[in-house]
């Protein structure tokens, strides 16, 4: 059984993290959390949650307006190519549902089958806001914290800058 939100923000504190948090009407996409955040300081992000063609589940966080190209970025971590991973897989995997897509979500995956990737424009901006397994809260953790965090849950990241892969590989298919 997955943990739930008061769980998740009780190991936080546990942690001796400081956090804060916003409640606000449910947010599904970058643009209605755009529209609503107001003025909450620090990086607001995408996820992505993939599959690749070898069956391995890929979480990706990069600054809401950082363009990935997934065919690119499949390329680049040797996955082959990447699909979206369904509902059902999301919830298998990270304990919540689509719209609440958040690397928090990653202390519901004890099996450590979700590979972590982010993005490295993303990672010199503190706080870092991220839904706390629901899309009605939205957690700004600042970005040392976020790290630790990841190694409570046993996660180390690979952190890339996405865009200039992109671009590096854009230069190289050109010539």
């Amino acid at each position: 059984m997955p943990v739930d939100t008061q769980y998740l923000l009780n190991r936080l504190e546990q942690l001796g993290f400081k956090t804060n948090t916003v409640e606000h009407p449910p947010l599904r996409t970058v643009e209605e959390s755009k529209q609503l955040r107001g003025e909450l300081p620090g990086a607001h992000v995408k996820n992505l949650f993939l599959k690749d063609k070898f069956k391995r589940f890929w979480l990706v966080v990069a600054q809401e307006d950082t363009s990935i190209n997934l065919k690119q970025l499949a390329s680049i971590l040797g996955a082959g190519k990447f699909s979206f991973a369904s509902a059902d897989e999301l919830y298998e995997y990270l304990g919540i549902t689509p719209g609440a897509v958040s690397p928090l979500a990653l202390i519901n995956d004890s099996e450590k089958k979700v590979a972590v990737v982010l993005d490295q424009r993303m990672m010199s901006t503190s706080p870092l806001n991220f839904h706390p397994l629901r899309n009605d809260m939205t957690i700004a953790i600042s970005t040392p914290d976020f790290l630790a965090f990841l190694k409570d849950v046993e996660h180390t990241p690979q952190v890339i800058n996405i865009a200039q892969q992109a671009e590096a590989d854009n230069e190289a298919a050109a010539v």
